[in-house]
């Protein structure tokens, strides 16, 4: 299998506490390393205000997380990303080698 570097940024519900952002970074760092993969980092940075309105939400928690796994992960992610109610919007970048 052929390993790729990605980034994955994604905006959480500014509404959860620290401790509840903490354990959704954790659950898709947890869905990387399950699938083969490895986290290189993940950084919750501090509650900031969104350029423009999303879903109702002025402001919202971002979470980056790079990651290196196979072509398979990020689709996984993104999938769960998109049905979790507590993701805002999520992006997944693959990082030039």
């Amino acid at each position: 299998m052929d390993n790729r570097k990605y980034e994955a940024f994604y905006i959480v519900d500014p509404s959860l506490t620290e401790d509840a952002v903490q354990k959704i970074a954790d659950h898709f760092k947890d869905v990387v390393q399950k699938h083969g993969g490895t986290v290189e980092s993940a950084g919750i940075w501090e509650k900031r205000k969104l350029a423009y309105p999303i879903a109702g939400h002025t402001d919202a928690n971002y979470v980056l997380m790079d990651f290196e796994c196979g072509s398979q992960v990020p689709r996984e992610l993104s999938r769960l990303m998109r049905i979790s109610d507590d993701i805002i919007r999520h992006r997944i970048f693959s990082k030039e080698s």
